[in-house]
């Protein structure tokens, strides 16, 4: 009976602690469903490169423009709080790549893999000065902004056309500063060898 009722006044205790310690928060609510389909195309979007122009990754600056679509009625930017802008793989660099696969679940896409920037909302229209990342690979590309609420929901997007694309010329091969140190060493080898060489032909008519 004494064993028994110790077991009861341990659990009474256990029960009593568990009441005073804090619950972990419950899990976060899963991220809602977006879908590109659904929402109103109502950003105009620009890019500073031409159809068919060339910009270099790690050196060129595309300059990327947005603003709210003069057809929208009054308010319809009452939700934005932030521009989100992403570059994006044209249609013709996506055949035949799934790893590119364009989805209108935007939690599936990726086409638009790349971020460009994200910036306050300002009614009226924003501006974003991008100097092209290095690691962005040789393709053709075009930029898409989501407008996006409170929660960090898109609820809105506009984007560059995909038929007026420009091309980004990737870093590949070797790089400059290693191909001027290869060449360095290549000619420091050739003068130690020329210098042992005498060295030894030296020695030799000793």
């Amino acid at each position: 009976m004494a064993r028994l009722a110790g077991v009861a006044a341990l659990s009474l205790v256990l029960v009593l602690l568990g009441a005073g310690v804090p619950r972990p928060p419950a899990a976060a609510a899963a991220k809602t469903q977006v879908f590109l389909s659904k929402l109103p195309k109502a950003l105009v979007v620009g890019v500073s490169p031409k159809h068919g122009e060339v910009v270099h990754a790690g050196e060129n600056t595309v300059t990327v423009t947005w603003s709210l679509n003069t057809s929208e009625p009054a308010g319809a930017d009452a939700a934005f709080k932030s521009v989100k802008v992403k570059l994006c793989y044209a249609p013709a660099s996506r055949t035949d790549r799934g790893w590119r696969k364009a989805s209108d679940d935007l939690h599936k896409d990726k086409a638009c893999q790349f971020k460009v920037t994200v910036q306050p909302y300002a009614a009226g229209a924003g501006r974003f000065d991008y100097v092209v990342a290095r690691d962005i690979p040789t393709a053709s590309y075009f930029v898409r902004a989501y407008a996006v609420d409170a929660s960090g929901t898109e609820v809105a997007y506009g984007q560059s056309s995909p038929d007026a694309a420009f091309d980004v010329a990737g870093i590949t091969g070797i790089h400059a500063s290693l191909k001027v140190a290869a060449g360095v060493f290549s000619t420091f080898s050739i003068a130690a060898l020329a210098f042992f060489f005498v060295v030894e032909k030296r020695k030799k008519d000793k």
